[in-house]
């Protein structure tokens, strides 16, 4: 099969796109390469943009939220076939180590991530392992699909926090990510669901997907919080913003022996202080997460192929490849638009 170059978006500097025509990844006898149908830009593509983030692995192609079919197999690959769907858990380790094997792939010493640490799905081809692409069996649009890693973000954020049903929760934030939060703490039962973000359309949005209050006059939410959960404060509080004075405000919102779980990213560095004793008596805890890897990556697919989540608001905002320079120009006139996708193949 004839293909020696594609169309890629490569970041060359902060802020610059270059459309280029670059060779298609080559495959190993255990990789795959996936054609890409859509990739969804989010939050981490925009600090890359900026400068913020990754700004040593420029030029680089990003993109990590995507779909595709497979174009290629490697010459050990068994499981899949040429022409089907997938999507792709973007969390490359070594597979063999302590934390690989404990799906904590983010700690691997040999980690990279695709889109982030190598190029990714702002392209018409990517190179993966085949052993983190995900056949996918149900009737699911692109736009859907190309969700999965988000979604999974959030499916792995309740299960290290072990949120359950009947058990009261504050988001910080209702952003894109927010607001799936918000979908999953319903999918799981939790009850009240507090959302609290500055923009009162996103608060909107927030209870159009579930949440029971959401509050955009911050002098307004501990209030808010204490007379919905007894005058306790909240069971859970999850981060979501990268603020550390709203991760301080977290630890005041929870009720004694409550769980603030970190989610959102600061600059390195930051850090919150955690009252010692406090922490020992009340039996408070917190808990990191950030991708969704492995098993996340299947529950959220499994979740999206049955229609659990309201996509609408992350559906509606999609450009051509062509374009993309443009679509994350304007990314900060549209805030209706939770999510903004390229379109890259039919």
């Amino acid at each position: 099969m004839a293909m020696n170059t594609m169309r890629a978006a490569v970041l060359i500097a902060p802020k610059r796109f270059e459309l280029r025509d670059v060779p298609v990844p080559a495959i190993g006898p255990e990789d795959v390469l996936v054609r890409v149908t859509r990739t969804g830009i989010c939050g981490t593509d925009i600090h890359i943009f900026n400068g913020h983030y990754a700004a040593d692995k420029l030029p680089l192609i990003p993109g990590h939220e995507f779909c595709g079919t497979i174009a290629e197999c490697g010459a050990n690959v068994r499981h899949l076939a040429v022409g089907a769907r997938v999507v792709v858990d973007i969390n490359i380790g070594c597979g063999t180590c302590f934390w690989c094997r404990r799906n904590e792939v983010l700690n691997c010493t040999e980690v990279t991530q695709v889109g982030i640490g190598r190029d990714g799905g702002f392209a018409e081809f990517v190179a993966v392992p085949a052993r983190l692409a995900i056949p996918v069996e149900a009737d699911i649009p692109d736009d859907i699909l190309a969700l999965t890693e988000p979604v999974a973000c959030v499916v792995r954020a309740a299960r290290k926090a072990k949120v359950t049903f009947g058990q009261s929760v504050v988001i910080f934030g209702a952003g894109p990510i927010g607001n799936l939060h918000v979908q999953m703490m319903r999918l799981v039962g939790a009850a009240p669901i507090i959302v609290a973000d500055l923009s009162a359309d996103r608060c909107r949005m927030a209870l159009e997907a579930g949440a029971d209050a959401a509050v955009s006059d911050p002098a307004e939410l501990k209030a808010t919080v204490l007379r919905m959960t007894g005058g306790r404060g909240a069971d859970f509080i999850i981060e979501s913003v990268g603020n550390r004075k709203l991760y301080e405000q977290a630890f005041d919102l929870a009720r004694r022996g409550g769980h603030v779980a970190f989610f959102g990213i600061t600059p390195p560095g930051e850090t919150v202080p955690v009252d010692i004793l406090r922490t020992v008596l009340e039996e408070g805890s917190l808990k990191g997460s950030v991708a969704g890897m492995g098993e996340d990556m299947h529950d959220a697919l499994t979740l999206l192929s049955h229609g659990r989540f309201r996509t609408d608001d992350f559906t509606r905002a999609s450009y051509c490849l062509e374009n993309i320079q443009e679509a994350f120009e304007t990314l900060g006139d549209r805030p209706q638009d939770l999510k903004t996708q390229i379109a890259i193949a039919a």
